[in-house]
C-alpha cells in the first residue's frame, strides 16, 4: 500500500486470485508453503466458481516419504500469520508440475486440470 491508500500488484494477473471481490496475493501464500519442511514445490491457482468467480486450489510436491492433510496444512499457514481470506480451499498432493524447460510450473497446465 502507498502513502495514498493504493495497492499496486505486480507481477501476473494470473497469480492474484480474485475470490468474491477479495484479491488474494499468491506468491505469498506460495513462499510460505515453500518454508514447510515436508514440500518441495508449490503451486496455488484459481479454480472457477460461480458464486466467488474463483477459489484457491493448492497443488504441493511433498518430500519422499512425507504427508501433509489438508487440515494440517491450513494450521501451518495460520501458524505463519496468513490471514483466513487467503487460505486455499481445496489441496492437491501431486507427484509432478508440468514445468517450462527452464524449471519454472506451468500453472496455465493445473488450470486445466481443474477445468475438467
Amino acid at each position: 500500500m502507498d502513502a495514498d491508500g493504493y495497492i499496486r500488484i505486480t507481477g501476473r494477473t494470473k497469480d492474484v486470485i480474485i475470490r468474491g471481490g477479495e484479491n488474494i496475493p499468491v506468491v505469498e501464500v506460495e513462499e510460505l508453503l515453500y518454508q514447510h519442511p515436508d514440500v518441495s514445490a508449490a503451486a496455488i491457482v484459481g479454480m472457477p466458481d460461480e458464486r466467488l468467480g474463483e477459489r484457491a486450489c493448492c497443488f504441493l510436491i511433498l518430500s519422499a516419504g512425507a504427508t501433509l492433510s489438508f487440515e494440517e496444512m491450513i494450521e501451518y499457514l495460520l501458524s505463519k500469520g496468513l490471514t483466513k481470506t487467503y487460505l486455499p480451499e481445496r489441496l492437491e498432493i501431486v507427484s509432478e508440475m508440468p514445468r517450462t524447460p527452464s524449471g519454472k510450473i506451468q500453472k496455465f497446465h493445473l488450470r486445466e486440470t481443474l477445468q475438467r
